[in-house]
């Protein structure tokens, strides 16, 4: 069905399982502010502890090989590794990854690297964050301080992970850290984190040659005209996937930004801060786009009235937007996860075979996933039913866009555990693994046997465990 050659994965990242928020040399990030500032998140919670990934990183990967995971992907925590963003690598945090990796392998298991998963230290903030030109070459400084450091053992390195969150929720609608609500702000951040990816890579290359695997992770968008026959709800769908979407992936594989884009923010900014040959420097081969996917969203013209959103708390992968005012995204119908969000497999083969056709590169889902209401059974265990449907069902989707003739090689399941769930706190469970937030115990869920079974044998069928 997949063939051996497919990976499978799950993955996680540094800030929502990690925890030793003050140890081993580790300086604060973005999140580290942003969660102990009062109303940020759910409960006040923060990422101080987490799930104690740091100081159970063994048990943690005993597990994975326990499930005959293929590979993993985990991100560096820069600030762990680089306190303040500059200057030379902190030993200690370099032997955690270093420990990380060394676990992987002796356990048959691929490390897959993601170099910013949005905890950028909280020193860089200081001097203006991604609004920042010199944030992006610091980035590429330490990617190729990390892939000197780790280079020999891992093979697949991925710079960003989701900018468009990065950028649109932490500087626009300001939901996430920084917490920052100006759209001008979201723009710079969105192309200095594209310059520092394309700076990353060339760095990565120039320091590993050729034979080593670079990927950049986005949240591609599924957008939907609320009517298909009203052009401006057509023309709706367009606007917010020029910023959206294509805001990323037109100057990291085509070279550009999109003339459409710069036209539906021109009353904001007239990108001056894009300099002369930036978009040649963004514009470096990746070997693999990777693909997270959730949800889809409705698209339309705006008709007055008070807007519509499809999300109480703003972090939606379809919101915010910025320089559309006479557009709203509006509630998509369920059914829907705990976070609100719809079960759409459909809109995963749309968006696959869309890529395929529009950018020509190889593909993998880097995440998927769902959270629901669990409950723990009388046996101790959460017999999770709709999040074994919700995976069966989109790793369906990849199947079919696969024989559809799009180029996927790898799927990875968000996320191997339950964790700190960003301006949610631990409100919502995504994880395949329960964790006890009081005890930390580890307790796989119905659905993690399910995926085991589905790493062994490649068939989907049947739904229980």
């Amino acid at each position: 069905m997949f063939g051996p050659d497919f990976v499978w994965g799950s993955a996680t990242a540094a800030y929502q399982v990690e925890g030793a928020a003050t140890e081993g040399g580790r300086g604060p990030s973005i999140w580290d502010v942003f969660s102990h500032t009062p109303g940020r998140t759910f409960n006040g919670d923060t990422g101080d502890v987490a799930i104690d990934h740091y100081h159970r990183m063994r048990e943690d990967v005993a597990l994975m090989a326990d499930l005959g995971l293929g590979a993993y992907r985990f991100s560096i925590s820069w600030p762990r590794v680089q306190p303040g963003g500059g200057g030379q690598l902190n030993p200690e945090g370099v032997a955690f990854y270093s420990g990380l990796v060394d676990a992987l392998l002796e356990a048959g298991i691929t490390p897959v690297v993601t170099l910013y998963h949005w905890d950028l230290p909280a020193e860089l903030q200081d001097a203006g964050g991604w609004t920042n030109r010199d944030t992006a070459h610091a980035f590429a400084e330490y990617a190729r301080l990390m892939a000197g450091e780790l280079g020999g053992r891992v093979r697949m390195w991925t710079t960003l992970n989701e900018p468009w969150c990065a950028a649109f929720l932490g500087y626009a609608s300001g939901v996430h850290a920084p917490g920052i609500t100006d759209p001008v702000a979201a723009l710079q951040a969105a192309h200095h984190l594209n310059l520092a990816h394309g700076l990353a890579v060339a760095a990565i290359r120039d320091e590993l040659g050729s034979d080593v695997t670079l990927a950049v992770t986005l949240n591609t968008h599924v957008n939907r005209p609320a009517d298909p026959g009203d052009p401006g709800d057509v023309d709706a769908v367009r606007r917010v996937d020029a910023v959206g979407n294509r805001i990323f992936l037109d100057p990291m594989l085509r070279g550009y930004y999109p003339q459409d884009l710069l036209d539906d923010v021109a009353h904001l900014t007239d990108f001056s801060f894009v300099h002369e040959g930036d978009t040649a420097l963004i514009h470096q081969p990746v070997d693999v786009l990777g693909v997270n996917y959730y949800c889809t969203g409705i698209a339309r013209a705006h008709r007055g009235g008070a807007r519509e959103s499809s999300t109480t708390h703003g972090d939606s992968p379809h919101s915010p937007w910025v320089g559309a005012d006479d557009v709203e995204l509006p509630p998509v119908p369920g059914p829907h996860t705990a976070m609100g969000w719809n079960i759409d497999p459909d809109g995963l083969v749309e968006l696959l075979v869309r890529l395929h056709h529009e950018y020509r590169v190889p593909m993998m889902v880097t995440e998927n996933g769902a959270a629901f209401e669990d409950e723990v059974g009388a046996d101790g265990i959460v017999h999770d039913a709709h999040r074994i449907g919700y995976l069966r069902g989109h790793i369906d989707a990849v199947r079919r866009a696969r024989e559809a003739g799009a180029d996927v090689r790898g799927y990875f399941v968000w996320s191997l555990f339950d964790n700190f769930e960003w301006a949610y706190g631990y409100e919502r469970r995504f994880g395949i693994v329960r964790v006890d937030y009081d005890t930390q115990a580890r307790t796989p869920k119905d659905s993690a046997r399910w995926y085991a079974r589905l790493v062994a044998t490649g068939e989907l069928d049947p739904l229980t465990p």
